[in-house]
Order: C-alpha cells, then sequence, then structure tokens
C-alpha cells in the first residue's frame, strides 16, 4: 500500500468495519491522511456464503471506484513537513489533578497517575546516556514515530523512572524496532498481545529489578516503572492507543506493565543472555510477545510427571500458537522446577525438546474455522494437515523460550505466544 504510494501509483486500504479507525490512523501516521479505505462488513466468520458473494461484490466495486478516484485526484500523495526530533515545551496545570487530566484528555497517559516530564527531570533523564537526543534508535508499529533518546527519556519520567533506568529502555526500543519482532502484528491485533521484558546481566541486580518472589507482580519500582515506560513507548510514539490502531478485544492486564529480571543465581541453566551469545558480566533487556500468564502448579517430584503438567497445559486449541503457522511459547520456571529437570540430567535444550514433543495437538481439537485456517498456515510447514495431525506448538523445539524466574513455591508460568512473531530480541544494555 505505501509502497504504491510512495511510487505515484495508485493505492488505498481494505479494512473491515472493526479496523477502519487502524486503517485510517495508521494511514495518518505513516504520513497519507487521504489515502482511500474500501470498507468491509464485520464481521465474517457468521456470514452465508451468498451474503460473502455480495459483500465481494461490493467490495470489488468500491476498490474500483476508490483507486479510480485515487488515481485522477492523487488523494494518495503523502503529506510532507518538516521533520523535528525535538520536543516542544507545553503550559501545563501545576496542580496533580490538572496536570493527569490534561494528559489523559490528549491520550498520553495509561489511566495511571503520570509524573510530568519537565525540561529539567528530562535533562536528568539524558544525563545517563551518551546518545545525542535527537538521536532516532528506532521506528515503533503501528504509527512508526521515531523513538528519539528525547522522546524515550520523556516517557520514562511520565512512567516514574529513575534516570539510571534510561539505558534499559533505549535497548528495549531497540529491540522492539527490530523488523523480526514483527512489533506491528503485536500492537494491532485482536489478540491481547503485549511485551515482556526480561533484564539479564549485572544491571538487573544494580536497579533492584526484582527476580523472585512476586517478579511478575506489583512491589518493585523498577519492574513496574520499565514495564510501564517501555507501555507508554509503544502508545504514545507507536500510536498504539487503545480503540484506535491497538484493537485488542480485552487486553490483558500485562499492557500496563510487564517486567522482571531472570534469577540468575536460583537457576541450574545458563542464563538467557549467555544462552543468546553475551558474556555472562553483559547487561541485556530481552523482548517477548505473550498472550498474558498461566499459572502451572504441581507438587510433581518425578521428572515424567512434571514434563507431563507442563505439556498438558501448554496444548489447549484457542492457542494461537497452534493456528498461525506455530509459535514462540515461553516459560518462567520456578527454581524449584528447573532444579527437578536439572538433577534428573536435563539441559534447557532437553527440555524444549521433550515439551516440543509432548505438547503436540491433535487437530481434532480445533473448531471447523481454526483448522481450515490451521490447514493454510501451517501448509508449508507441515504437508497436508488432517484431522489426525498432531500438530507441534511451534515449528522447532528451540522456538521454545525459557527463563527461571521467581522465589520458592512449585508454580511455574506459562507464556502463550502471538502466533504473530517467532523471534524475541536481545540487545545489549549500554551503560
Amino acid at each position: 500500500m505505501v509502497e504504491a504510494a510512495k511510487r505515484n501509483l495508485p493505492a488505498m486500504a481494505i479494512c473491515s468495519t472493526a479496523f477502519a479507525t487502524l486503517g485510517r490512523s495508521q494511514a495518518k501516521a505513516l504520513g497519507y491522511p487521504d489515502l482511500p479505505i474500501a470498507i468491509v462488513p464485520h464481521p465474517f466468520g457468521i456470514r452465508t456464503r451468498s451474503e460473502l458473494k455480495e459483500i465481494a461484490v461490493t467490495c470489488a466495486d468500491d476498490i474500483a471506484r476508490l483507486l479510480s478516484s485515487a488515481a485522477s485526484n492523487d488523494t494518495a500523495s503523502p503529506v510532507a513537513g518538516k521533520i523535528n526530533r525535538r520536543a516542544d515545551t507545553l503550559a501545563v496545570p501545576d496542580d496533580p489533578e490538572g496536570l493527569n487530566r490534561y494528559f489523559m484528555e490528549r491520550h498520553w497517559g495509561d489511566g495511571f497517575p503520570v509524573i510530568a516530564p519537565t525540561p529539567e527531570r528530562v535533562a536528568r533523564m539524558l544525563s545517563h546516556t551518551r546518545r545525542a537526543p535527537d538521536e532516532v534508535v528506532g521506528k515503533i508499529a503501528p504509527g512508526y514515530g521515531e523513538a528519539t533518546v528525547e522522546r524515550i527519556a520523556i516517557n520514562a519520567v511520565l512512567a516514574g523512572c529513575h534516570p539510571e533506568y534510561l539505558p534499559v529502555l533505549i535497548a528495549a526500543a531497540e529491540a522492539v524496532s527490530a523488523p523480526e519482532f514483527n512489533l506491528q502484528g503485536i500492537q494491532a491485533t485482536t489478540n491481547p498481545g503485549t511485551v515482556f521484558l526480561i533484564i539479564n546481566g549485572p544491571i538487573a541486580r544494580k536497579l533492584g529489578v526484582n527476580s523472585g518472589n512476586n517478579c511478575l507482580g506489583q512491589g518493585t519500582w523498577a519492574n513496574a516503572t520499565l514495564g510501564r515506560g517501555l507501555r507508554l513507548i509503544l502508545q504514545n510514539i507507536g500510536g498504539a492507543q487503545p480503540g484506535e490502531m491497538d484493537r485488542a478485544t480485552q487486553g490483558q492486564p500485562g499492557k500496563y506493565s510487564f517486567c522482571c529480571a531472570e534469577n540468575e543465581e536460583a537457576s541450574p541453566w545458563e542464563a538467557l543472555h549467555v544462552e543468546r551469545g553475551f558474556s555472562p558480566g553483559t547487561s541485556t533487556v530481552t523482548v517477548v510477545p505473550p498472550l498474558g500468564t498461566w499459572n502451572m502448579n504441581t507438587h510433581a517430584k518425578d521428572v515424567d510427571d512434571l514434563l507431563k503438567v507442563f505439556a498438558d497445559i501448554m496444548a489447549f486449541p484457542g492457542g494461537s500458537d497452534y493456528v498461525y503457522g506455530g509459535g514462540a511459547p515461553w516459560l518462567v520456571m520456578a527454581p524449584e522446577h528447573a532444579h527437578i529437570l536439572k538433577v534428573a540430567g536435563l539441559s534447557k535444550a532437553d527440555v524444549r525438546i521433550r515439551l516440543w514433543e509432548q505438547s503436540k495437538m491433535s487437530a481434532m481439537r480445533l473448531s471447523a474455522k481454526d483448522f481450515a485456517r490451521t490447514q493454510n498456515g501451517r501448509r508449508a510447514e507441515l504437508g497436508e494437515i488432517t484431522r489426525e495431525t498432531m500438530l507441534p506448538i511451534s515449528p522447532r523445539p528451540e522456538c521454545i523460550g525459557i527463563i527461571v524466574a521467581g522465589g520458592p513455591g512449585t508454580h511455574s508460568v506459562y507464556m502463550p505466544g502471538s502466533g504473530y512473531t517467532r523471534a524475541a530480541i536481545t540487545r545489549e544494555i549500554v551503560l
């Protein structure tokens, strides 16, 4: 669509009624506010074949008419403007209530109280990096706003981050901008997808990022504000406003904040960042796109029993991992469960292979619509799919992510993947 517009060819977008707002918002964000949009009635799944034929005929007529209009009127021309990568200064209310009302009216907040990003606070934040304020770290989908160092710092202040947290958010913004992470698919879907930050290395201890008891819950400033800081970056720079470009049907609490450190001291295996080629003394942030968290509570002490429970929980027909071409699920494993597996002689790679085999799910469990989507979506990977096919949760065992985190207790956490990406991205945190 955008490539055609750039080459001065007739261009347009096709959206269902439920996604028309997203289509208009994204076209505007990409510099084509007048791009024609053909609207198709939503939903499709409950329509009869005859109804779909009528819709298709109407839609074809609309597409022909809009493309003709775009060719003659040049409505797909981009809106040019001077690029200003430095933030403007605004006069805002002094009192906290007025300040927060001001930010929420402009959709710059997340529903929680914010800290005013005054020039002094932003300057203190910027003092913790050597990068220029107007340096572009990455472009944040779906609006593809430029995440400059200064804009990242502003959102960090809004979220309540301490200045020394800035390098983490710079690395996280760079990671989510990686094309293979497919942030567009995570930010603009009806799925409850979000971004989970995993912090590894010395910086986790230095900043006090919780990796133990309640590490995915409340109570730790670093976890809460780092996760929230990234969320505000995704919203304010990426343009993923709820109900506009963010089309999540319900969403999830992790879209407020989702961050922890790996409990490297309690893990019997090498840390995540070491697995990914970094030295133990390097600090990193890894971005992961989970749909939510499921408690895996089992007192099993036998390795076979333990893996059976984990695999049974992973295999459920509502999971995007099985339908959309294979995903990248994650397990946040309790130290007690990890040690049971380690004592039995299993490495992380061994656990992945066992879980990948044991979590295969019969295509018989899928609904008729989801089965048809799976046949189309995974044919290249699995060949012809029948109701007897055993579907793997991911294309390869290596796609299953594992970290060790949390405190004492027999509770691990399963995080189904978004189905839109198999790439968790790790970036070094440069202090």
